[in-house]
C-alpha cells in the first residue's frame, strides 16, 4: 500500500498533483449539491463517477487493490459511525445523518485525494460540533506543515485541539505521502505515536513535500473496527465519526491547500 517515491516535487510536479486535486474540488462541489434525503449513497457515487471522468480524470478508488481485495466504487461513503471506507450502497440518506465522502482522482499519472463529512438535512448538534472541530482541526494541522518544522507538528495540532475537546482521535489510520501514488510515504498520524511505534518516523519537513492530512475523529472513543466487507471501518461503541481532508503542498508558512 505504501509506495515510497520522491517525497519532496518539484514545482512542475505539484502543478500537475494541482490539476487531479481541483478535480477533486470540482466533484466534490457537485456531490454536495445532490446530497439530500431520499438521496441513497450509489446514486452519489455514480454521479460522482461520471464527472470526474468529463473532467479528464480516473477515479483513483475504483479498482484499488489491498491484498485479495479490490475496491469496486469512485468514493467511499461512510455514513455515521462508519469511519472511513464506507462502500456506497441503495439505502437513502434521511434527515439526521452524516455522510464522509472520500473522493480521489488520478490525471496524467498524478493524484489528489480529500474527504468531507456532510450533515444530512438537521443533525443532532452534539455531532455538528464534531464536524466543526474536526474540520478545525484539519486547519490546524496544514498550518503546522510548516518547511523546517517536524511533521510530528502536524500530529500534535490536530490531537491537542480534538482531545482539549474531549474527542477520540483514530490511531489505526492515518494521512499520506501523495504524489505518482495514491498513497506514498510519511504517513502521517493524527496523534504524536509513542516513540516506537512502528511505520512512523518524525521526519523534517522540506518545502515541496506532497501530503495528505486527514484527521478521523470520533464522538466517543478512539477505537474502530472493520466490518465483515472487509473495507468499512466504524467506530468501536458505534458513535459518530468525522472525517476531514486536504491535499497539500508544504511551504515556508504552512501548508498550501491543493484541493480547493
Amino acid at each position: 500500500m505504501w509506495e515510497h517515491q520522491k517525497t519532496v516535487k518539484s514545482e512542475e510536479e505539484i502543478a500537475k498533483i494541482r490539476e487531479s486535486s481541483h478535480i477533486v474540488y470540482e466533484t466534490f462541489k457537485y456531490v454536495e449539491s445532490l446530497i439530500a434525503p431520499g438521496v441513497t449513497t450509489l446514486e452519489l457515487n455514480d454521479k460522482a463517477d461520471e464527472f470526474i471522468i468529463s473532467k479528464g480524470g480516473r477515479p483513483a478508488f475504483k479498482g484499488y487493490k489491498v491484498g485479495k481485495q479490490t475496491f469496486r466504487f469512485a468514493t467511499c461513503m461512510s455514513k455515521n459511525d462508519a469511519v472511513v471506507h464506507g462502500i456506497p450502497n441503495s439505502e437513502p440518506l434521511k434527515s439526521g445523518d452524516t455522510i464522509s465522502v472520500d473522493i480521489g482522482v488520478e490525471k496524467d499519472g498524478w493524484f489528489g485525494d480529500s474527504a468531507w463529512t456532510y450533515a444530512v438535512g438537521e443533525i443532532a448538534p452534539e455531532t455538528a460540533k464534531l464536524l466543526e472541530i474536526t474540520k478545525d482541526s484539519l486547519l490546524l494541522g496544514i498550518a503546522a506543515a510548516r518547511a523546517g518544522g517536524r511533521l510530528y507538528d502536524i500530529s500534535k495540532a490536530i490531537q491537542d485541539y480534538c482531545e482539549s475537546q474531549g474527542y477520540g482521535i483514530v490511531k489505526d489510520l492515518v494521512g499520506h505521502g501523495i504524489g505518482t501514488h495514491l498513497h506514498e510515504e510519511p504517513q502521517v498520524p493524527n496523534y504524536v505515536p509513542r516513540r516506537f511505534d512502528p511505520g512512523y518516523r518524525n521526519i523534517e519537513l522540506q518545502e515541496g513535500m506532497t501530503m495528505a492530512i486527514e484527521p478521523m475523529v470520533n464522538l466517543g472513543t478512539w477505537r474502530v473496527k472493520t466490518l465483515r466487507d472487509g473495507w468499512t471501518v466504524v467506530t468501536a461503541d458505534g458513535k459518530p465519526s468525522a472525517h476531514f481532508e486536504h491535499t497539500i503542498v508544504v511551504r515556508p508558512w504552512g501548508g498550501e491547500i491543493l484541493t480547493k
